[in-house]
């Protein structure tokens, strides 16, 4: 009995040593990790633009219907220096929060169901985005099965599709930190017209 328990105790041992001698490797490997998506994370600053590591430009350059597009005329947001977002900034929290967070997790941030859409859209460009929304998406593996639902036909989600995606860049580039937005700007009437057209219609 106490060769057994004395061979455990020298087996528990070792594996601790060895466990011991690898944090130090492995806590440098979570450094290098976030130092990595740290660097993924921010826009890389082109002449003063900012470009997406999927080389999309998302520099904000003209304001319609309420909305900041850029001269490519993809929707993106604008946040002042003393962080007050655009309205459509806040109206896409406003609906990723009611319809995508269930599965998404809060703030863009993922779940173990789902994604995290905020760095989805880094690597996504504009038009594939819109695509997996409005069709679905099915992933098959032998681990899992997950499947989106389309929301093309969910007007709660597609009259604010611009919305959600420009709410994600602004999280996913780190511009906009997590919860509701404390500042933002007020609904236009261009925007509540369009909106309106588009609930209704």
């Amino acid at each position: 009995m106490i060769k057994k328990t004395t061979a455990r105790l020298v087996a528990i041992s070792a594996a601790y040593a060895v466990t011991a001698m690898a944090q130090p490797a492995v806590a440098q490997d979570k450094v290098a990790v976030a130092n990595a998506a740290t660097a993924q994370a921010a826009p890389a600053a082109e002449g003063g633009k900012m470009v997406l590591p999927n080389g999309q430009d998302i520099t904000p350059a003209t304001m319609e219907n309420g909305r900041w597009y850029t001269e490519e005329g993809i929707p993106t947001f604008k946040i002042a220096e003393d962080g007050t977002t655009d309205y459509s900034t806040f109206s896409g929290y406003r609906r990723y929060s009611a319809e995508c967070h269930v599965c998404h997790g809060p703030d863009g941030e993922g779940s173990t169901y789902a994604p995290a859409l905020k760095d989805s859209v880094k690597t996504l460009d504009y038009y594939q985005f819109q695509e997996i929304v409005a069709s679905g998406k099915q992933e098959v593996s032998k681990a899992a099965n997950l499947v989106m639902p389309a929301f093309g036909t969910n007007k709660n989600v597609w009259c604010y599709i611009d919305d959600i995606y420009v709410y994600l860049l602004a999280r996913g580039v780190g511009d906009l930190p997590r919860g509701r937005p404390a500042k933002k700007e007020a609904k236009s009437d261009e925007f509540a017209a369009q909106e309106n057209a588009c609930m209704e219609g």
